[in-house]
């Protein structure tokens, strides 16, 4: 308890550390103000009604930070840029000048890369605004309206969502932590009140199994990140001697540190994403008045909407997400010519090519842990809803999941700051 309050001391006594969590805080309530913004016109009761009955729509208000729960000028949250970024890593694979730009050109090809995700993320936050507000109007939620009128609040919410992509991007530059990850987290705290009260009032003595069973895997899921998230498997590293002028420098033996989950809590964004963004493009066309084209989404809307093919299609895009974006962000052949070119080696393995090979096989055992531990961490909730129909276990876990993570990162990048200031 003295650590933690001696560490608090030292965040407020750094005066610059001090000013990124004012800053980030300051940041994050004006998200929460933009989420309680209503557009005009809306049926509350059926939107409440709908988010009920809707595990699809309670995703996306967990990407919005609740604004879709409000139907709030930041209804789409942070779903297109994070759908923009995804199609933007994906093509790193297809474009090797998009992967030179992204790996090799230093801080400036990054900026770049980002950009290019800023630009996109506009067409596909018109889409996705479009497919809401029809497919609200097919619910009765907002009422019918001139072509004028729905071009007016699509640019709104557009509008709202770019807003809060660069409320995202001042946090991450100025703040401290990832600033959309932040969103989303903050997005789900503001919710827990509410959550919490509903649990208390509308309790039922006879689900008294479920509600231990929720809060066993609620501890679970937190114990278990905060163990395969700390984990890292060391690669020893040993550097070679040199003598410069009659003196000695290197043999210094140290280690090459491989964390078990390399990716964070980016797998479940990039994931619930790429979940969302088909099933709304369907909800669009089902509005057609082509009956093929109406009949083909209906089609693929029942699929996407049945629990068994959602949860498999789930636990998939994990365990794949986690090994893209650890090949994107770790390089074993940009590592191994660190190495070489540092005059150091790996004891037993030859340098170059070997130490490479040595290092992939080594990171695909340990993704292998960390990708299919996420992927059961992220089921695990909807199995359980399954069997004991309590909802609210439903998206419990991935909010869960997230909270940790991000709480987890935010320290570390906290405790970074302060070792930085004491050295």
């Amino acid at each position: 308890m003295s650590k933690f309050f001696e560490k608090f001391r030292l965040i407020f006594k750094d005066k610059q550390l001090r000013n990124r969590i004012f800053f980030t805080l300051g940041l994050l309530i004006i998200t929460r103000i933009l989420a309680i913004i209503p557009l005009p016109g809306i049926d509350a009761s059926r939107l409440e009604s709908l988010l009920g009955g809707s595990e699809f729509l309670n995703l996306l208000n967990l990407f919005s930070g609740g604004g879709l729960s409000n139907l709030s000028i930041v209804m789409l949250g942070v779903g297109p840029y994070i759908t923009a970024s995804i199609i933007m890593q994906l093509m790193t694979v297809l474009s090797p000048k998009l992967k030179e730009m992204y790996q090799e050109e230093g801080e400036a090809g990054r900026r770049r890369f980002a950009q290019y995700s800023r630009l996109i993320t506009i067409p596909f936050a018109i889409v996705q605004g479009c497919a809401f507000i029809k497919l609200l109007q097919g619910q009765n939620i907002l009422p019918a309206m001139p072509l004028y009128v729905m071009a007016i609040n699509v640019l709104i919410i557009v509008t709202g969502s770019i807003l809060l992509m660069w409320i995202g991007e001042l946090i991450t530059e100025f703040g401290v932590g990832n600033g959309v990850s932040l969103i989303i987290f903050a997005g789900i705290v503001a919710t827990l009140p509410a959550s919490i009260s509903q649990l208390i009032f509308t309790y039922d003595p006879s689900q008294l199994p479920s509600y231990v069973a929720g809060l066993a895997v609620a501890l679970l899921v937190t114990f278990g990140v905060v163990v395969v998230t700390e984990a890292e498997r060391p690669i020893p590293v040993t550097y070679a001697k040199q003598v410069r002028g009659g003196r000695t420098f290197g043999g210094v033996s140290t280690y090459l540190p491989l964390r078990i989950n390399q990716a964070g809590v980016i797998p479940i964004i990039f994931a619930l994403s790429l979940l969302l963004f088909p099933r709304m493009i369907f909800q669009f066309l089902s509005q057609s008045t082509v009956a093929t084209v109406q009949s083909i989404s209906n089609t693929a809307l029942n699929i996407l909407a049945n629990n068994w093919f959602y949860t498999s299609a789930y636990f998939v895009l994990v365990v794949l997400f986690t090994y893209f974006y650890t090949a994107v962000t770790f390089d074993p052949d940009n590592i191994s010519t660190n190495l070489q070119k540092s005059g150091a080696f790996i004891p037993g393995v030859r340098p170059g090519i070997s130490t490479a090979d040595y290092i992939s096989r080594v990171l695909t055992r340990l993704t292998l842990v960390g990708a299919l531990f996420l992927g059961v961490i992220a089921i695990l909730p909807l199995i359980l809803r399954s069997l004991t129909g309590v909802e609210a276990l439903a998206f419990g876990g991935t909010a869960l999941l997230i909270v940790v993570s991000v709480v987890i990162d935010l320290i570390k990048k906290v405790d970074a700051q302060i070792s930085a200031r004491e050295y």
